[in-house]
């Protein structure tokens, strides 16, 4: 592609598209394993693959085939009817984490919208129809359809379309002990996520687990755990919340699970299963065969080794992480994460150093303000790191250089 091309991509976008989004000034064209490769024939050093979405990296050769032999063969049908994948993949997805049933959809946001409808129905179903309260917490991220925005947290995100959902109150992470105070017998469920990724990359505590748990004991509120961005293998477990202990009865997973190709997937306990009928809820294209064949495949090569591997690069990501912030001890406040899933909280706004990291070829993004968030497809290796962790360097140099911490 010309550069003049590049210009029309960008104006014909200007002038039809919706403008929601602040683009960094690059086309992307194709992608080969960890890279993006623009229009110029320039490569970048993929460490967010498409905000935790490319699990496989780009261009990965057997979902590759996959998928068009899929798309070749039948897409979709509806679910007027049976194909041969759903149960399948809810099979191997009950199995990974525990739980009973699964609803296939189309997103994260999708998957936690239907938890909170089940949960809503649950105790609709057991004339407790008082039970609408939700308890979420501070810094966290759900999604951005009515129900999920209702439950997160910032107000940047959620003020423009008040009113939303009702009976939503925010708890601590930081602060277990008055979770009590919170929860009570008219919450129909606390949702959390195992790490609070968009609200900066905040992995829960064991102390928060406990109270959650002791929480339902006592009010039989049910738990939603928000694995969009944790789940699917990026912290080396199939959960985030498996790390800490945490037992839910309701799982939202989306991002990775389709390894690119749009997947979400609310799994859920027999008991919230039981509630439900058919009407309750539904979805056009959630659940088609390219899809199934999809997280199909990522689920083959997440079990055959990958997630292995997540786990030792993740620890090398860990270690480099921490030297680089010894480094800059006066810049980088905090290291935190968990497996594939990192972020550098800086002493000023994180932006400068994105776009730093940006002009030196390496991906990585901005969130809670002064968050530098990690995200590398799962295939990402040693070397890799190393790559990165040097690119960061000198990219925070470069924008201390430029007076980012002024």
């Amino acid at each position: 592609m010309t550069a003049h091309a590049t210009h029309d991509v960008r104006a014909l976008e200007a002038e039809h598209l919706l403008q929601i989004y602040k683009r960094l000034p690059v086309v992307f064209v194709r992608g080969e394993g960890m890279h993006l490769i623009d229009d110029t024939g320039r490569r970048y050093l993929d460490f967010l693959s498409g905000i935790g979405v490319a699990s496989l990296g780009h261009a990965h050769p057997a979902l590759a085939r996959a998928v068009a032999e899929q798309a070749s063969t039948l897409i979709h049908t509806s679910n007027l009817y049976f194909h041969p994948l759903q149960g399948e993949l809810a099979a191997r997805l009950t199995r990974l984490t525990g739980l009973d049933r699964v609803f296939l959809c189309n997103s994260g946001t999708e998957a936690n919208e239907a938890c909170l409808k089940f949960a809503r129905r649950y105790w609709h179903g057991r004339a407790e129809t008082g039970r609408t309260k939700f308890v979420a917490f501070r810094h966290s991220f759900h999604g951005r359809t009515m129900g999920s925005l209702s439950v997160t947290w910032d107000p940047h995100y959620r003020e423009p379309f008040a009113p939303l959902v009702p009976d939503v109150k925010f708890a601590s992470a930081a602060e277990p002990w008055l979770l009590d105070a919170i929860v009570d017998e008219d919450t129909a469920a606390i949702i959390i996520e195992p790490v609070q990724g968009e609200g900066g990359v905040r992995p829960i505590s064991k102390e928060l687990v406990a109270a959650i748990h002791a929480a339902r004991a006592r009010t039989g509120a049910l738990v939603i755990a928000d694995e969009v961005q944790s789940g699917s293998g990026r912290t080396g477990a199939f959960l985030g919340g498996q790390l800490v202990g945490l037992s839910p009865d309701l799982v939202a997973l989306g991002k990775a699970l389709g390894a690119g190709v749009p997947v979400g997937a609310a799994v859920l306990k027999q008991p919230v299963a039981d509630a439900l009928s058919p009407g309750d809820h539904g979805t056009t294209y959630g659940g088609n065969l390219l899809a199934c064949r999809a997280a199909l495949l990522f689920l083959d090569e997440l079990e055959g080794g990958l997630l292995q591997s997540i786990r030792r690069v993740a620890s090398h990501l860990a270690a480099r992480l921490r030297d680089l912030a010894l480094k800059h001890p006066d810049v980088v406040k905090e290291v935190r994460g968990a497996g594939l899933i990192a972020a550098l909280d800086l002493a000023f706004d994180a932006q400068p150093v994105v776009t730093a990291a940006f002009e030196r070829g390496l991906l990585v993004n901005r969130t809670a303000t002064t968050v530098v968030r990690l995200l590398p497809p799962f295939i990402v290796t040693e070397a890799d790191v190393d790559e990165a962790v040097t690119v960061l360097d000198a990219a925070l140099d470069a924008a201390t250089a430029r007076g980012a911490s002024r």
